[in-house]
């Protein structure tokens, strides 16, 4: 029964019921959520990755939700901050529909850093879902089933960055087992936010290479057509392109460039001071997110 905030409950093998949840080993016997549940019966593409993403995972995210919004499809995530945020809140500033799938209860925002996100996935279409009850906090042991419906929801589970050991790869171990679609999207050997991606591209999953073949695979995937021009690729100058090819140091730079360390660092000092480029905690500098995605938008 729905109330004023579009609260409902939906039982298993009910009306409306995501048939995709039957493919799981043992499928919740209800729903909790906000919203329309409508959102749930797709098309929908799941788009996971690390809660503590580079700025090129969260542009990746982004990139892809916004490529699926503008082919019709709905972005599932789980809400966390980091790509699954980046993905959710893109889908919803390119007039898509997302679904937030909670570990918590569809009523609570967690994190609260995602709220804008959980508003969102409610008041633009979509729905925030959950199997936990109304109230219910954040337990460990509940994040596992929640991976588990993303990975089930959806044709395609997206991965866009992820270490070894994370929650997104035991999503895209789900995936697999249910014979799901995973596009992988490749980062840097040296960057260990990618190594678990790479990984599952060595394994077998689908290698998204740039923007136009993530596009296409969507629509071959999901007989769709995106609505959307893409411009062309700027030019990158040799700074540029080794941070978006991996986060560096400026010696580092310096000897791979066979430049002097102080003209790295006035450049990298330039970038910063442009928005082009970021200092990472580590002393690392990379690219920033905004300078990636106006890379793919040819901007």
């Amino acid at each position: 029964m729905g109330s004023s905030r579009g609260d409902w409950v939906m039982e298993r093998g009910a009306r409306g019921w995501p048939s995709a949840l039957e493919d799981l080993p043992s499928p919740p016997e209800r729903l909790f959520g906000r919203g329309d549940p409508g959102a749930l019966l797709g098309p929908c593409i799941s788009i996971v990755g690390a809660r503590r993403a580079t700025p090129y995972g969260e542009a990746v995210a982004e990139m892809a939700a916004r490529v699926a919004a503008e082919c019709g499809v709905t972005v599932v995530s789980g809400g966390a901050m980091g790509c699954d945020r980046a993905a959710g809140m893109a889908a919803l500033a390119s007039g898509g529909r997302t679904v937030v799938v909670s570990g918590c209860g569809a009523d609570v925002v967690y994190p609260q850093g995602s709220r804008d996100l959980f508003e969102g996935a409610v008041s633009g279409g979509g729905a925030v879902v959950s199997m936990e009850r109304w109230g219910a906090g954040p337990r460990r042991w509940a994040f596992p089933k929640r991976n588990a419906v993303i990975a089930a929801l959806s044709e395609v589970l997206v991965v866009t960055e992820a270490g070894v050991r994370s929650g997104t790869m035991s999503t895209a171990d789900v995936a697999s087992e249910l014979g799901r679609i995973v596009y992988g999207i490749p980062g840097s050997i040296f960057s260990p936010g990618s190594v678990g991606t790479n990984r599952l591209i060595a394994e077998g999953a689908r290698v998204i290479a740039d923007e136009h073949s993530l596009a296409l695979a969507i629509s071959l995937d999901y007989g769709v057509a995106r609505f959307s021009r893409e411009g062309e690729r700027k030019e990158m100058g040799p700074v540029m392109s080794a941070l978006v090819a991996s986060p560096s140091r400026p010696d580092e730079l310096a000897a791979r460039l066979g430049e002097s360390v102080l003209t790295v660092l006035r450049t990298l000092t330039d970038f910063e001071a442009r928005g082009l480029a970021e200092r990472l905690p580590d002393g690392r500098y990379c690219a920033t997110r905004a300078y990636v995605l106006g890379q793919n938008r040819g901007t």
